[in-house]
């Protein structure tokens, strides 16, 4: 006899509005009791002082997580001119306190610098791992190990806000972006140091805004559900958004009925015009159902990759 899932096979993706004080991953666990799925993963961690969109992947929809990994994010940043701290945010202990003699035109000279490409050393209180273990597990032992620098974009960086020793900006950046260290080096370029005291991620790859929910908002609903004696699903669901949201700015090949019978068992097919040197969306039927991800091979066929399981809740 087959063992019996835990959960149920839910599959979309949900645009959590992370609340500040609680980590990425305990997010994604209140999500995954709310909506009890088989399921979960997030698309990028936050910090806990960081708040906005978490984008947790529910289902067959973890397959593609890494897609949205991969892509641009937008961040509001509160900067504290004057103080550094060891985490480069307000959560740290502040070891350095200088006093900030820093005008507008030199505030927004120094911002111009970060634009473009550029060389960033992730910070030690990362997640970013060394030997197997997050570098911030050896930054809590004051254990400082090499980090390689990697290769970020800032596709736009702009000042809203200068009070005092408040800078305020929006960011808009390729991923694997630290902001905390973009904080912390424009601190040091100003000669006065500086740390996040507000971080708010307000943009993931296309995904809308206004679209974003709360734990509050999840937890109403499931209560909801409960006084008014229907299954949770049926209030839940509707704020999930498709899977294939994760991929769809990849170009999409359409295919017939047997051409997806032959990929859905793992064979590559020979489609005309499909594009190639890229990874593909692809769909079937004239309903343009989405059944997975796949590239072109050597041998000019589009080969599977990463395919949708379908099942429903009566399988569980």
């Amino acid at each position: 006899m087959a063992r019996r899932r835990k959960g149920r096979p839910i599959n979309g993706v949900i645009l959590l509005d992370k609340p500040t004080g609680i980590s990425s991953n305990d997010a994604l666990q209140k999500v995954k009791r709310v909506y009890f799925a088989e399921k979960a993963g997030h698309t990028g961690a936050l910090d806990p002082l960081a708040t906005g969109m978490l984008p947790i992947c529910l289902g067959e929809a973890t397959k593609f997580s890494q897609f949205l990994l991969d892509s641009d994010k937008r961040y509001r940043v509160i900067a504290k001119l004057g103080e550094r701290t060891d985490t480069s945010d307000s959560d740290g202990e502040v070891v350095e306190t200088r006093p900030v003699d820093v005008s507008l035109e030199k505030l927004e000279a120094s911002i111009d610098k970060f634009r473009g490409e550029s060389d960033q050393v992730p910070s030690m209180f990362s997640a970013l791992k060394y030997q197997g273990k997050p570098l911030y597990e050896y930054a809590r032992k004051g254990i400082e190990v090499p980090r390689e620098s990697r290769k970020i974009t800032v596709y736009e960086i702009a000042l809203h806000r200068f009070e005092g020793d408040e800078v305020e900006m929006e960011v808009h950046c390729s991923k694997g972006t630290y902001i905390r260290t973009i904080v912390d080096d424009l601190g040091e370029m100003l000669g006065c140091g500086a740390h996040v005291t507000m971080l708010r991620r307000t943009g993931v790859a296309k995904y809308p805004y206004e679209k974003m929910v709360t734990l509050e908002q999840l937890n109403e609903l499931l209560e909801q559900a409960h006084r008014d004696e229907v299954a949770p699903k049926e209030l839940l669901d509707p704020l999930l958004l498709p899977m294939d949201t994760a991929v769809e700015d990849l170009p999409e090949v359409n295919l017939n009925a047997e051409l997806t019978n032959l990929v859905q068992h793992g064979m590559p097919v020979q489609v005309l015009g499909a594009p190639e040197g890229t990874p593909l969306r692809m769909t079937s039927g004239e309903e343009k159902l989405f059944i997975g991800v796949a590239e072109v091979n050597g041998d000019g066929k589009v080969a599977p990759k990463r395919l949708v399981v379908f099942r429903d809740e009566a399988e569980q």
